[in-house]
């Protein structure tokens, strides 16, 4: 286990997505996210994705040489197609394209179709926080939860994340999936040979498993039963109607090499506070709520942890095993 500077990461994630088959700007803007989230304290979705993107990338189950483009836009609307490639090329265009029309219209919304797995929902936003936006992110994937009284998987964990950028201070940051945890965690304790808690997941024949390989070959269990699974119906419409991407039904898993090309979707919504209430009344009327929560010690606001951990990790370095930097440089 050794420390490494966040950039010395993302060269070395980029040039093992380069050599898998990606043009140099999909492979940097892939490993600007993945390094975030490792930074971020978010393994499940960190570097631990590099090899499962490179599988996917040699496999053909992701288009390497993909530009992302404009294809339908109306006022404060835009449609991106991600062209079959890794998403997060899109994804930075799509909250660009939401953050001018924002800027312009008051609501900017970008809609994505024909992408991939989009990593931590709420690094998307950092930019849209920065520029004074609340914004919103949705995403659509594999099929990993059944609809209630279902026996099969039917909706993805389809996760969701908000900003509400401060006058000073860290954004307000909520990310989270629809199931009862994020699916990579099982594909983490997999990994590490651990057991998972009972509540997390089903086995194929939809009984509660310990066993996260079980699970990875079952189905997720839905935030909150029926709720969560409602609202994952919410989002699988939200990002596929309107997109006209692929529902988690009809995309293979992404922890296969092997399969289809994914085509789902995402969505990004930005909002400038500006041209409703103003930015004073905004902005004083999240502090009176923040300040509010902070009243009670042992809360903590959304995001700040991450934020903690990702300046640490740029003044300090990343802690990564070697055995993951030999997988990198292999």
């Amino acid at each position: 286990m050794a420390l490494h500077t966040i950039d010395s990461l993302v060269l070395r994630v980029a040039k093992a997505l380069e050599k898998a088959g990606a043009s140099n700007d999909m492979a940097l803007s892939t490993a600007r996210s993945l390094v975030a989230a490792e930074a971020q304290g978010m393994g499940s979705h960190g570097l631990s994705r590099v090899g499962q993107y490179a599988s996917h990338l040699r496999s053909g189950r992701v288009n390497g040489a993909a530009v992302p483009a404009i294809r339908a836009e109306r006022g404060a609307g835009v449609l991106i197609d991600a062209d079959e490639g890794l998403a997060f090329p899109a994804c930075e265009l799509a909250v660009q394209e939401a953050i001018a029309r924002a800027r312009e219209y008051a609501i900017g919304f970008a809609g994505v179709t024909r992408s991939h797995h989009f990593g931590v929902a709420a690094l998307h936003l950092e930019a849209a926080a920065e520029a004074g936006m609340v914004a919103f992110a949705f995403s659509n994937s594999p099929a990993a939860m059944p609809a209630p009284g279902g026996t099969r998987a039917l909706f993805g964990t389809n996760p969701i994340a908000v900003v509400f950028p401060r006058r000073d201070g860290t954004a307000v940051s909520i990310d989270l999936s629809l199931s009862e945890v994020a699916r990579g965690k099982l594909m983490v304790a997999a990994r590490e040979g651990r057991d998972i808690p009972l509540g997390w997941a089903l086995d194929k024949d939809g009984k509660p498993t310990t066993d996260p390989k079980a699970g990875l070959d079952g189905m997720m269990c839905p935030a909150g039963g029926v709720k969560g699974a409602m609202l994952a119906l919410m989002v699988e419409l939200l990002c596929v109607s309107l997109t006209g991407a692929a529902f988690g039904f009809e995309a293979d898993s992404f922890f296969s090499a092997e399969g289809n090309r994914p085509h789902i979707g995402h969505v990004f919504l930005a909002i400038d506070p500006s041209a409703l209430a103003g930015n004073e009344v905004y902005f004083e009327r999240v502090e009176t709520l923040m300040e509010a929560m902070l009243a009670d010690e042992e809360v903590r606001i959304p995001g700040a942890r991450r934020a903690q951990l990702a300046a640490r990790s740029a003044a300090n370095g990343v802690e990564v095993p070697d055995s993951v930097i030999q997988e990198l440089d292999g």
